[in-house]
């Protein structure tokens, strides 16, 4: 009982942070800005992986909210490369590397770290923009390429015992897999985002922590949104937007909590040293 008063506690300090009143709407005006590039590539990879674009669909309106899918269904990219293809997909990256360029200055405020030259971050933002690209790609893809071995197997032995214990088992380790790459990738940007070298160790409660923090808020927000939520009545055909706008900023301030907390345990450890 103590612990758990403790835990609250320092839960609620962390919650009463500046930090926590600025920075994750910050990050979000900059997140969103980042989603449009970030889809249209994932589209895009998915295309030259002759993935069909129904099962991207389908992967998109079960990961996310009904209203969110519905805003990312709408991007369309042209067939193939071109330079015109090309040319967009330059300046939306130098566009949303701003999102993960904002998670290094995020980064570097709650540690007090000082920043690096400009070039040292715009360089690693546009590599943490294409592992974020990566992560939603892989999260999309993994029930699309589950279900495409599946069918694959079939074709080849027919439909039989071993194909349904098959099924069963990508049910079961679908959800495992996400979780896995979601925590993976959240901890690596953890690790990277702050110019100086912080200890892999003192990362792992705020990634475990925004990893289950990301998949429980978006489900509630889905519920919430969906049973009781009218937006539209109010904002009519901008309704959408107004919720992804929410959805965003409720992920970047699990984001940021959850680096408080790595903070938190990089003072720790420094302390007892």
């Amino acid at each position: 009982m103590k612990k758990t008063r403790e835990f609250i506690l320092k839960m609620f300090q962390l919650l009463m942070r500046p930090e926590m009143r600025i920075l994750p709407g910050q990050l979000a005006f900059f997140l969103v800005l980042t989603i449009i590039p970030m889809v249209a590539l994932i589209i895009t990879i998915a295309a030259a992986l002759s993935l069909s674009a129904e099962a991207i669909s389908v992967a998109i309106q079960q990961t996310l909210p009904t209203q969110i899918a519905a805003i990312i269904e709408t991007i369309k990219v042209g067939d193939g490369m071109s330079l015109n293809l090309f040319v967009f997909f330059f300046s939306a990256f130098l566009l949303a590397s701003n999102g993960t360029y904002s998670m290094i200055n995020i980064s570097n405020e709650i540690y007090k770290i000082e920043p690096k030259s400009f070039l040292k971050r715009r360089t690693k933002a546009i590599v943490m923009i294409f592992i974020m690209v990566g992560l939603f790609f892989f999260l999309l893809a993994v029930p699309v390429f589950g279900s495409t071995l599946l069918k694959i197997i079939v074709q080849l032995i027919g439909q039989s015992n071993f194909t349904e214990i098959l099924h069963n088992g990508l049910v079961l380790l679908k959800y495992p897999i996400i979780i896995f790459i979601l925590f993976s990738n959240i901890r690596l940007m953890y690790i990277i985002a702050p110019d100086e070298q912080i200890p892999p160790k003192t990362i792992n409660k705020g990634a475990i922590f925004t990893t289950f923090g990301w998949i429980l808020s978006t489900e509630i927000f889905a519920f919430y949104v969906e049973t009781f939520a009218k937006y539209d009545v109010i904002y009519g055909s901008i309704s959408n937007v107004l919720i992804l706008l929410l959805w965003v900023y409720l992920l970047s301030y699990i984001y940021v909590l959850g680096m408080i907390i790595n903070a938190s345990e990089f003072k720790k450890e420094v302390t007892t040293e």
